[in-house]
C-alpha cells in the first residue's frame, strides 16, 4: 500500500492520483515493473494505471480524507482530517507492508507502524520535492519494492 498525503490540484480537479504530469509516481512504477514506450503507465489511461497497480498487488490511498489547503504544497496543509488507517489490516487482510509517499504521510508512521507491519518512508514523487533526482527516487522505491516482490 502506498500511502500519499492528500491529492494536488490537478489531481483534484482529474479525480485521478498523482494526476500532475511531472510528479514522478506514474514513472516510477513504470521504471520499477519495465513498462517501457506506449506501455508506460504515464501514457496510459488512468483506468488501466489502476488496474495494473491492482493487478501487482499494489493500493494507493492517502492518510487525509479531508484538509483545506491553498495550492498543493503539503507544508499548506491545515485541519487535516485522517483517513481510519488503523482499520488498513481489516480492510486489506491480504497487506504486507506500507510504504509512505513522502514526509507529510510519514508523519502518520506511528499509526501505521502499530498494524505490525514493515512500514517505509520514501521519498516524495512529487514535482515540489525537487532536491532528488528522478534515478535517486527511483533507487529507494526500488528497495522497499524489491522486500514485496512487487518488481
Amino acid at each position: 500500500m502506498v500511502l500519499g498525503s492528500f491529492p494536488g490540484v490537478a489531481s483534484l480537479v482529474a479525480q485521478q492520483y498523482y494526476a500532475h504530469p511531472r510528479n514522478h509516481f506514474w514513472p516510477i512504477l513504470s521504471a520499477l515493473w519495465g513498462l517501457e514506450d506506449d506501455a508506460a503507465l504515464q501514457r496510459r489511461p488512468y483506468a488501466e494505471r489502476i488496474a495494473e497497480a491492482q493487478r501487482r498487488g499494489l493500493g494507493i490511498w492517502d492518510v487525509y480524507a479531508h484538509c483545506l489547503r491553498e495550492g498543493s504544497l503539503d507544508s499548506a496543509i491545515q485541519q487535516a482530517e485522517l483517513n481510519p488507517l488503523h482499520h488498513l489490516r481489516e480492510w486489506a487482510p491480504g497487506l504486507r507492508g506500507i510504504a509512505h509517499n513522502g514526509g507529510e504521510s510519514a508523519r502518520h508512521m506511528k499509526i501505521t507502524q502499530a498494524l505490525g507491519l514493515p512500514v517505509f518512508r520514501l521519498p516524495s514523487t512529487s514535482p515540489a520535492n525537487a532536491s532528488w533526482s528522478f534515478e535517486k527516487k527511483l533507487a529507494a522505491w526500488a528497495a522497499a519494492f524489491e522486500r514485496f516482490d512487487l518488481r
